[in-house]
């Protein structure tokens, strides 16, 4: 399989803080690659090298099999950019934003015309073409943050967090035209805290935690490392009770075990080894928690993910809720 991107040993030093260490990893043409991790975890200062937004500080990248790392502008002509916040003139219109930024790639005044109503219309903005963009909502302006990264024809996009504090119905839409973006042979880099995200979308993944990569696989094979994965869901008939205090308890008689409550009445107990239900079943019932449901589901990413870093859902949902 050919690599339109490798890094070889990327490292990024602030002063005396490491963000990125030593990172080793191909980016196969024609692949959606997720990078996954919490905040902090060394996925934008990584994009931002890869696009020449930041410097390295030491290692290498390869775009085509040619060493760019002290000449990204040169590998810029390949790529398109989505940034976690968009980089668009807000008192400008849909069109003009565009039209600028084709521009700023050097295509003539009729090709960039052409090529931002052929986005808008693909986006479904044509009918607000002529609205500026402070007057989208945020799903509008996300969509037209990407629709301007992909104006020259990039063979690599790179999406920051693109479905971050929008509404669901955006969301979709732009989860779908990533897709299509791919299936016309577009290679997307695609960070993301969003498990489900990656899950859907990814032909690879790569954990980031810490500025380190800790695995990088396929959807498959990141799966079969949880092939003796255990996960319990618990539904309860009622959420009036102590959820606090039945974790606490919990956690103290089954410290092997993870557990974290989905919502107010859906307990999720996770173990690394396979496990007995009925245990977990009795001690609940001592604890004169009435349980609707209670069943062994099928390891998925986000299962993987809290292996791999032990970093736990809920502080993975805390920070979609902070974005």
């Amino acid at each position: 399989m050919e690599d339109i991107i490798r890094v070889e040993n990327l490292q990024k030093k602030f002063l005396d803080f490491t963000a990125v260490r030593d990172l080793n990893f191909p980016i196969h043409r024609g692949e959606i690659f997720g990078f996954l991790g919490p905040n902090g975890a060394g996925k934008t200062t990584t994009i931002n090298m890869l696009t020449g937004m930041a410097k390295v500080t030491s290692g290498k990248i390869f775009y085509k099999n040619e060493d760019v790392t002290h000449k990204m502008k040169k590998a810029q002509k390949l790529i398109g950019i989505v940034p976690d916040e968009s980089n668009l003139y807000p008192e400008m219109s849909a069109f003009d934003n565009l039209c600028f930024c084709g521009s700023l790639y050097g295509l003539t005044k009729k090709i960039r015309e052409q090529r931002a109503k052929e986005l808008l219309k693909t986006f479904q903005l044509w009918d607000v073409a002529n609205k500026k963009f402070h007057a989208y909502s945020k799903g509008m302006k996300r969509k037209l943050t990407i629709a301007a990264a992909l104006i020259h024809q990039p063979e690599v996009l790179f999406l920051d967090e693109p479905t971050t504090g929008i509404d669901v119905g955006s969301m979709r839409q732009i989860r779908s035209l990533i897709k299509d973006l791919n299936q016309q042979g577009v290679t997307i880099f695609l960070t993301t805290h969003y498990i489900e995200e990656a899950e859907r979308l990814c032909d690879r993944i790569a954990f980031i935690n810490r500025g380190n990569i800790v695995n990088i696989d396929t959807m498959n094979g990141l799966l079969e490392n949880t092939k003796n994965f255990s996960t319990i869901e618990i539904k309860f008939f009622t959420s009036d009770f102590d959820r606090k205090s039945l974790l606490k308890k919990f956690r103290q008689s089954f410290s092997e075990l993870q557990c974290t409550f989905e919502d107010l009445q859906t307990l999720r107990i996770i173990s690394i080894n396979s496990i007995d239900i009925a245990p977990v079943v009795c001690y609940l019932s001592n604890e004169k928690m009435l349980i609707a449901e209670a069943k062994l589901i099928k390891p998925s990413l986000e299962d993987v993910f809290v292996k791999m870093t032990g970093i736990e859902i809920d502080l993975m949902k805390k920070e979609k809720e902070k974005k």
